[in-house]
């Protein structure tokens, strides 16, 4: 039940803006998690929830990304790999250094976007195939953070 209920945490604080414990209860309650705000803070804190800015500016609950070692060798290879993007509508594409367009690709797969569809890689160049035109910008974003973090 308790593996249930992460799952669906992370699946609705990628979904909403969640902005306090009582808002993630509402939410859990209304997916049929009979949820305390206690346990909700006890979640929060096994799953090593953090709170950062949203579009909106208001705050919300955010996954860290780099949680394990994994992630930070993603992350690494990202940065090492990384040159620039542009899109097109849904389609990011990156441009890496070359010879590197297999490995980021890779990375980006590993790091699980919840945007992102997947990816084609060729040798210097990726292009990622990402939900939704709004879910291309966010994915800009979130890499630009990632890249220059």
């Amino acid at each position: 039940m308790k593996l249930e209920r992460h799952s669906k945490i992370v699946e609705l604080i990628g979904k909403y803006e969640i902005e306090t414990q009582e808002e993630l209860a509402e939410y859990l309650n209304k997916a049929g998690f009979a949820v305390t705000q206690a346990t909700v803070s006890r979640d929060i804190r096994e799953l090593k929830l953090t709170k950062v800015p949203s579009e909106t500016g208001k705050q919300r609950y955010m996954v860290l990304q780099s949680q394990s070692s994994f992630s930070d060798k993603y992350i690494r290879i990202l940065k090492d790999g990384y040159l620039s993007m542009d899109m097109a509508q849904n389609i990011l594409v990156i441009k890496t250094v070359s010879g590197m367009a297999m490995a980021v690709a890779a990375a980006l797969d590993a790091l699980h976007f919840n945007e992102m569809v997947g990816c084609i890689a060729g040798d210097d160049t990726i292009m990622c195939a990402v939900r939704t035109y709004d879910d291309t910008i966010l994915m800009m974003d979130k890499l630009k953070k990632l890249v220059t973090g």
